[in-house]
């Protein structure tokens, strides 16, 4: 999708903008001229052992025809996410898209074994896939209702169907559908949207590691096409400018699917395909 400035004057949070998803999600928005408040812990290179830090995505954003602000949120801490709302608030005065794609990924999720052989901490991929996410859209919402506009969207995947990786990471998948679901009950009437997006396998930079060095990787995905980070914010992109955005909200949807319907390629050309045949379909229809 070539530059443009579809998204000129909108303003985006993107949770988790470091690397991966949340780099290519802030990326494609910048592309089309969206102001991106790129947020994650990776504020210094190689503190989380991976290239990307939030200020080179703020940096790139730039490049790309958007604007990057940088912010440094911990979404293990309330505190941090009620800051970063308010200063959305405070020099925009608007927030037109929450993308909810931060969540942790334990080194133990992608080895062998059992949930009962790994630790129980874990758990924190709930508390900042799913809890941090919910208090994002909190905040998100306070200030979309009263505009009377905006998206919220939670980014998923097959995994909310199909065993990925262990019982915790489904868990937490499957709850983003239905919370965007039951979030979009209670906004509709406000005229604000919200939905959630099926990624399927996306060589970020984690991945590819994980392909290289974890046992068996390869073959559990086997079924996967793999796109790039940025493919899933050309979509995300198109749905923020999408004026009949409404009539999706409540809704799980592909965005392999997606891309076809807005006409959209991966960076290199590419079509992507579904794989909704073979690893299963969404539950959530719009509402």
């Amino acid at each position: 999708m070539a530059s443009g400035s579809s998204l000129a004057g909108k303003v985006a949070v993107v949770t988790g903008a470091s690397r991966g998803v949340g780099r290519g999600i802030a990326l494609a928005l910048a592309d089309q001229g969206a102001t991106v408040y790129v947020t994650g812990r990776t504020v210094t290179a190689g503190q989380e052992g991976l290239s990307g830090t939030i200020g080179e995505t703020a940096a790139e954003v730039d490049a790309r025809g958007g604007k990057g602000i940088a912010v440094a949120v911990d979404l293990a801490r309330d505190e941090d996410i009620a800051a970063l709302f308010a200063q959305v608030q405070a020099e925009q005065g608007r927030l037109d898209l929450l993308v909810n794609n931060a969540i942790v990924i334990p080194p133990e999720l992608t080895q062998p074994g059992g949930f009962w052989e790994k630790p129980l901490s874990n758990w924190e991929m709930f508390d900042v896939g799913l809890r941090a996410a919910y208090v994002a859209a909190w905040h998100a919402a306070k200030i979309m209702v009263p505009q009377r506009s905006g998206l919220i969207v939670g980014i998923s995947g097959y995994v909310g169907v199909t065993y990925t990786y262990g019982p915790i990471f489904g868990t937490v998948k499957t709850g983003l559908d239905r919370m965007a679901r039951d979030m979009a009950v209670e906004l509709k009437e406000h005229g604000v949207a919200s939905l959630s997006l099926w990624q399927g396998f996306t060589y970020t930079e984690r991945a590819i590691e994980n392909l290289r060095s974890v046992p068996g990787m390869a073959n559990q995905l086997k079924s996967a096409a793999g796109s790039s980070p940025e493919f899933p914010g050309r979509v995300v992109a198109a749905l923020a400018a999408d004026p009949a955005i409404m009539a999706r909200s409540g809704g799980t949807f592909i965005n392999a699917e997606l891309a076809q319907e807005y006409g959209l390629t991966d960076i290199d050309g590419r079509t992507i395909p579904s794989n909704r045949a073979e690893r299963g379909s969404p539950i959530w229809q719009p509402v």
